[in-house]
Order: structure tokens, then C-alpha cells, then sequence
């Protein structure tokens, strides 16, 4: 009897030492921990929360707002990377960026990961947004942290959280270190002279209504993340000429009469459709690529790795073309169309583009014109989704559903690079850029993508 007790006894205890062994094993299983294992609800919320809070934040555009994009975006990458079998870290390529490493052998939460990442970063890309915004993002942020407590142990959401946080800290670090980049939003103008760079008819000159100087002329100084120096000055624009046979005059008609032509209605539907210019009505013009991206990621049901891949190579590339396009804009320098219309050809006409915020009407934007940057962003954000999702996904750009201020209502596209060549193409009917704006921008844009999609991401 003794003999059976004693058998029972060790039984039982080897039972409890399997048991609980095998519930530690389930609390720290580094196995069960792939981040592509989880769908992209962490990388898509706060996506879709900074277009939110962008569209509200002066300065922002049109390059620090991609810039956090790039900077956010590679974070989240780098700070699951260890979870993505098939991924390579970019961290080598950037002298000074310097990421911590996960625990070895210890289990990561990546939805919690990614979420302490962006959490942390948009407080300090966006230190002042407005109050509503502020507390969006808050709320936002004890959202996710209840729902992802509730996924996970204490002990794997406490590790998960701070390694986030770190890897986050890092890049911020990394991102100081960039002197042109770094918190330029808080001085768009900066001290740039246009009159001294002005040498006569051709040139950029302000116009009406406008702060009367342009934004961001030393953009190009910015650092970048994959493009060549080369990259940055794209070719030349057409020969300065006042012939009325030139191609310039002929490229300056197609402006001004795009605005009364037949097919009216439909070029202002696309024209505003695209616009994305102004700050409190839309979120920006590389941002929408962000908008794009994220309805695809909803309709094609992705997973956290493929959405992390996206936003990192997206936010990369939409960065690096804007700083290439802002290099090239300052120097060729040169004028909108509207400059030269109402100097040769028609002292009355003016753009259609309008602020029905403030009723301001007859807008261009404060900047030189070739190359557009609506194309340039453009043409690089269809390079990365082609790449990504491929080429054949058609879907409806729902972008702007619902809006009163102009035409919302969802365009079909059969791919994106459909979409790239229709957003730079609308902004020959709003009536702020010549033709060669957009088809340069638009492969300028296709350049900084490509640069992009062949970095070495994968194994």
C-alpha cells in the first residue's frame, strides 16, 4: 500500500512539473510569435489615424508629412523584423541608426510592438495637434492597449510594449540627426529670397492669394532613404519661350483652355478629386497614397507582415520623391502657368483652384512648378503598391466618399499605376501646372519607387 502511495505520489508530481513546464511553454512560445500570424489592425488604425491628424498640422506638407511616413513606417519594420522569416533589417544601411535587438529566445506580442511604435512616434512627429486630435490619438491609444492586454500575459505585453517604445526612441534619435529634415515643419519658408534667385520672365514669382515667398526651397537637403544624389535633379524642362508656336505657348494653352473645355465637369471632378492641397480641408498629396494603401490593405484582408512591409517601402518612397522633386522645383525654378497666361495670353484667367474653407478662389500653390509634386509622390507610391500588391488590383479609390466641399465620389482604377498618371495629369484642369510638370513628376516618381522596391528587403 505504502509502495502504491509512493508510485501515486511521484505520478502525480511528474504530472504537475509536465503541466506546468507546458504552461510556460505557452506563455513563452518565441515559435507562436510570427508577425505575420496577426492580421494589420495595429500598422492600419494609426495609418488611418495620421491622416486624421495630418490634415489639421500647418507645415506639414508637402515633404515632413512623408518624411514621418518614412521614418514611422521603417520603425515598425525594424522593430518586428526578427518575427518576418523572410525579411532582411534595413538598419545597415543607414550609418547611425542604431535599433536595440529583441531578448533571445523570448516571446513578442508584434500587434503590441507595432502599436507602442506608432503611439510613441506620433507624439513626437505631431507634438501640437489640435485638441480633437489629441484626444482621438489617446483614445486610440487605450483601445488598443485593452485590447491587446487582453491577447497576450502581462509579462510578454510588458516586453512587447517596451521594446516598441525603445525602437521607437531610437529612430526618433536617428531622426534628429537630420538637420535639414528634423522639425522643418516648424519654418516652411525658412529665409530663401526669391527675388535673388529671379532673372527674368520664366522664373517662379508669387501668386495671388499667397504668403508672397515659397516653401521649402532647401527640401532636397533633406536626408534620403534609397534614391542616388543623382535621383534628385530630374531632366530639364522645355526651353523658356513667349513664340505663340512654341511648345511652351502650346503647353500653356492646354492650361488654360483645360478649364472651359467640353469635357468640363469631368476634368474639375478629377482636377479636385486629386487636389489634396489644402491644409484643414484633405490630408495632403503623399499622404493620399497612405489612403490608398490603406483601403487595399482592408480589401485584400492583409496580415500585420505585409502591411509593415507596405507602410515601411510606401512611406520610404513617397519621402525620398519629395525631396528629389523639391531639389529639382528650386533648381529650374521655374513659374506656374498662371504666370505666364495672364502675361501673354489672358490678364483675367486664374486656376480653378479654391478654398471653400475660406472662399479664397484663383489658388496655385506657393511653389516653382516643374516638377509636379502631386506626380512625382504619385508615380512613386503606384511604383511600391504595384510592387507589393501587383498590378492587376483594381479597386475604387474611396479616398474622399462623402465629401460636400467638392466632388467625392469613388473613381474606379484598374491599377495603380492608372491612378498615378490620372493624379498627375488632374493638375493640368485645376489649372497649376503645364503638362510637363506631371509627365516628368510622374517618372521621376517611378524612379525613387523602383530605387525602393530594390533595396534588399528580402532573403
Amino acid at each position: 500500500m505504502t509502495f502504491l502511495r509512493n508510485t501515486l505520489a511521484v505520478l502525480f508530481g511528474f504530472f504537475m512539473v509536465t503541466f506546468l513546464f507546458s504552461s510556460c511553454v505557452k506563455d513563452e512560445d518565441p515559435a507562436a510569435a510570427e508577425v505575420a500570424d496577426y492580421d494589420a489592425d495595429a500598422a492600419l488604425k494609426w495609418n488611418q489615424m495620421f491622416l486624421d491628424v495630418e490634415r489639421y498640422s500647418p507645415g506639414y506638407r508637402p515633404g515632413p508629412a512623408p518624411r514621418a511616413l518614412a521614418y514611422m513606417g521603417l520603425a515598425a519594420y525594424e522593430a518586428c523584423v526578427k518575427g518576418m522569416p523572410e525579411y532582411n533589417s534595413m538598419r545597415s544601411l543607414y550609418p547611425g541608426l542604431s535599433i536595440p535587438a529583441v531578448e533571445n529566445n523570448a516571446e513578442y506580442h508584434w500587434p503590441t510592438v507595432v502599436h507602442f511604435v506608432y503611439a510613441d512616434l506620433m507624439h513626437k512627429f505631431f507634438p501640437a495637434p489640435p485638441s480633437d486630435m489629441f484626444t482621438r490619438m489617446t483614445d486610440l491609444e487605450s483601445s488598443l492597449d485593452s485590447k491587446y492586454q487582453s491577447e497576450t500575459n502581462d509579462k510578454v505585453y510588458t516586453r512587447s510594449k517596451e521594446y516598441g517604445t525603445l525602437v521607437a526612441e531610437a529612430v526618433w534619435e536617428w531622426s534628429k540627426t537630420d538637420a535639414m529634415g528634423h522639425d522643418a515643419y516648424l519654418d516652411p519658408f525658412g529665409n530663401y529670397d526669391w527675388q535673388a534667385h529671379y532673372d527674368g520672365p520664366g522664373d517662379w514669382v508669387p501668386t495671388a492669394p499667397g504668403p508672397g515667398k515659397p516653401m521649402y526651397s532647401n527640401w532636397g537637403n533633406a536626408r534620403t532613404f534609397a534614391i542616388l544624389p543623382a535621383d534628385k535633379l530630374c531632366k530639364a524642362p522645355l526651353q523658356y519661350s513667349e513664340d505663340n508656336q512654341s511648345a511652351l505657348y502650346a503647353q500653356a494653352l492646354e492650361t488654360k483652355n483645360a478649364i472651359n473645355d467640353d469635357n468640363w465637369e469631368n476634368g474639375q471632378w478629377i482636377a479636385f478629386f486629386w487636389s489634396d492641397d489644402l491644409v484643414n480641408l484633405t490630408f495632403s498629396p503623399g499622404p493620399r497614397w497612405i489612403s490608398i494603401a490603406n483601403q487595399v490593405i482592408e480589401k485584400d484582408n492583409s496580415n500585420l507582415e505585409t502591411a509593415l512591409f507596405c507602410y515601411a517601402k510606401l512611406g520610404i518612397a513617397l519621402h525620398d520623391a519629395a525631396v528629389a522633386c523639391w531639389h529639382s522645383k528650386y533648381v529650374y525654378n521655374f513659374e506656374r502657368p498662371e504666370s505666364y497666361i495672364q502675361r501673354l495670353i489672358d490678364p483675367t484667367w486664374e486656376p480653378t483652384l479654391k478654398n471653400p474653407l475660406t472662399g479664397e478662389t484663383g489658388m496655385t500653390p506657393s511653389f516653382p512648378a516643374y516638377p509636379s509634386g502631386h506626380s512625382t509622390m504619385g508615380g512613386a507610391g503606384a511604383e511600391v503598391l504595384t510592387d507589393v500588391f501587383g498590378n492587376h488590383f483594381g479597386m475604387l479609390d474611396r479616398s474622399h466618399e462623402g465629401r460636400t466641399e467638392f466632388n467625392g465620389t469613388p473613381r474606379f482604377f484598374n491599377n495603380f499605376y492608372e491612378m498615378a498618371q490620372e493624379n498627375a495629369l488632374s493638375r493640368i484642369p485645376l489649372g497649376v501646372h503645364w503638362r510637363m510638370d506631371c509627365e516628368v513628376g510622374v517618372d521621376l516618381g517611378y524612379l525613387c519607387g523602383r530605387r525602393v522596391n530594390n533595396l534588399p528587403w528580402k532573403k
